[in-house]
């Protein structure tokens, strides 16, 4: 790690260095993907995907309420409408049956967010998107490393589904830098194409621009710290699992919780190891946790349905799914380094806190 830091000072070149290529080129094979373009972070990922889409200025795009908000910014940010979609229970990602409902002759393109590591039923949503001509654009920045496993047995990666996939680089992700990152995956040669214009200020060379840009770039240095990550991602991606493992043999006796459900159709990554905590439980253990030194997170306590910028995009519908999930969603810690000691702590917190 600190020889590929060292060799971005030696050659100097802090923007668009030598070590930014290597690392596309390596995402490429990992992924099995044409295009990879590295950009700023998941976000200007997300945008970029979708200007090179070049949806008209009253096209709707489906996403998900329980998610992040960059997922529906973007969308706003380019005038176009996010038109919001509850979750399924078991693994929360789209609602298949509400989005057939809420295509129109307007839609566009389906968002799916591969929510904390695993992915939705891509499949079914590239059937749908298919009998529509609609674009399927993947959100994988929880999902990295993440296979799909088709109905014929074959298998892709997370965010090369899709016409186009994007991810994050933001440290605390599978695949995570220093700082921020991001990168667009795509099979489809003029869509890469277009990125790769789009994320340089639109340009076919230097000072010639064809199309109006951004400026958003992976820098060298998280690109070589990147690099050296990469090539130990598959043993983050185990270790992440033998701590959800143990994590599931622990808490399933519990009641009151429910552990994550595991996807047929998809291996898990665990960026997060989230539970769902009934009868009203959920706040006051998490505030039991944090007393006892155990930090745990809420993803994401207001659905986008209920936000200020966004709820007028909601109309009248209900999400009962999601506001469940708001209630009830409580990440715990994981990461590659847990050891059996501080799984066993976590757990037996939170088991003392249910039968005390």
């Amino acid at each position: 790690m600190n020889e590929a830091i060292a060799e971005v000072f030696r050659e100097s070149q802090f923007i668009n260095g030598s070590h930014v290529k290597k690392f596309s080129e390596a995402l490429k094979k990992y992924l099995d993907v044409k295009h990879v373009i590295p950009c700023g972070n998941g976000t200007d990922a997300l945008q970029i995907a979708m200007m090179a889409c070049e949806f008209d200025s009253d096209s709707e795009i489906i996403v998900p309420t329980h998610t992040y908000v960059a997922t529906a910014e973007v969308i706003g940010l380019l005038k176009l409408k996010p038109v919001l979609v509850d979750m399924e229970s078991d693994y929360f990602t789209l609602d298949l049956d509400q989005v057939k409902k809420l295509i129109t002759g307007k839609t566009k393109a389906i968002v799916p967010v591969h929510l904390y590591g695993q992915c939705a039923n891509i499949e079914s949503l590239m059937d749908l998107a298919k009998e529509h001509n609609l674009k399927i654009i993947e959100d994988a920045a929880q999902s990295f490393g993440a296979e799909y496993k088709f109905s014929d047995g074959t298998k892709k990666q997370s965010g090369t589904i899709g016409d186009i996939g994007i991810t994050s680089f933001f440290p605390t992700k599978t695949l995570g830098g220093y700082g921020d990152g991001g990168a667009i995956f795509t099979n489809n040669d003029e869509l890469g194409r277009k990125c790769n214009l789009i994320a340089n200020h639109g340009q076919t060379q230097k000072y010639i621009h064809d199309v109006i840009g951004v400026n958003s770039r992976l820098d060298t240095i998280q690109a070589a710290f990147l690099s050296v990550k990469l090539k130990h991602v598959n043993n983050f991606i185990e270790s992440r699992g033998n701590v959800a493992d143990k994590y599931d043999e622990l808490l399933c006796d519990i009641g009151q919780i429910q552990i994550p459900k595991r996807a047929p159709w998809s291996t898990h990554v665990f960026h997060q190891y989230t539970i769902q905590v009934f009868e009203e439980h959920r706040d006051s253990l998490r505030e039991y946790l944090a007393g006892q030194g155990i930090p745990t997170v809420v993803y994401y306590p207001l659905p986008l349905h209920q936000q200020k910028a966004y709820k007028h995009w909601a109309g009248n519908r209900e999400f009962p799914v999601a506001d469940t999930l708001a209630k009830t969603v409580l990440s715990l810690p994981i990461h590659p380094e847990m050891t059996g000691e501080m799984i066993n702590f976590v757990a037996e917190k939170i088991k003392t806190y249910f039968e005390g």
